[in-house]
């Protein structure tokens, strides 16, 4: 699951980074709240933590924005903001809950937990050009024609087309498609692309995956 972090403190947000990697979400960042706007719209994201306090624009006017195109994401603030109106007020741009600093790792845990058992029913279909996956039924077509896959090929095209338009580098898929926290071979992830494309009959002109040398993959629209 991906989280993105807006916070302009370099040691709470290398903090919270780390911990919540070791924890098995893929993490991003931005310091100032516009930049954090911008990547919150360009990408999909499982959850916003919003630092309320932001170099030009404040996290709650990033709240604001964000929540004009988007309903549904939950948005965390935190804060060392601690007035009942100013509570009030975050939840009225839209925040889903609220955490004071300083606060406690585990507790913020909890609470990011709490918002993923609470949202509602993920997205079960995805494009990518002409093709379609269902993760519910576990099913990919091309042209309208279904392409049989195996799980690991399935888990991999489901990986780069939920992070459609972002490189993902050969670690991140190592780590979060095969579930290996350590020093590997990634070699292997070429393996699984070069069927993964085979099967699906991608062909050079059509570069709905493309190879980006030496860091991993992006899946994205024809252009």
């Amino acid at each position: 699951m991906n989280i993105l972090i807006v916070e302009d403190e370099p040691g709470i947000s290398s903090f919270l980074k780390k911990g919540l990697e070791e924890e098995g979400y893929t993490i991003d960042l931005a310091a100032t709240g516009s930049d954090g706007l911008k990547l919150a719209q360009r990408n999909q994201y499982g959850l916003l933590l919003l630092d309320w306090m932001l170099p030009g624009m404040s996290g709650l006017e990033v709240c604001v924005q964000f929540r004009e195109k988007d309903k549904s994401t939950p948005i965390i603030f935190i804060t060392a903001k601690d007035t009942i109106q100013e509570t009030i007020a975050g939840l009225k741009a839209g925040a889903n809950d609220y955490i004071k600093k300083p606060f406690h790792f585990e507790e913020l845990l909890e609470r990011i937990k709490v918002q993923f058992r609470n949202a509602p029913e993920s997205e079960t279909e995805y494009l990518l050009g002409d093709i379609l996956m269902n993760t519910n039924t576990h099913q990919v077509f091309r042209a309208g024609q279904e392409v049989v896959l195996t799980q690991k090929e399935f888990s991999l095209l489901e990986y780069l087309i939920r992070n459609k338009g972002k490189i993902c580098t050969r670690n991140q898929i190592i780590e979060d498609v095969w579930n290996i926290h350590f020093e590997y071979d990634t070699g292997v992830i070429d393996v699984f692309m070069n069927s993964l494309r085979k099967k699906l009959n991608l062909k050079k002109e059509e570069d709905y995956i493309r190879t980006i040398r030496g860091i991993g993959y992006i899946a994205n629209e024809l252009t």
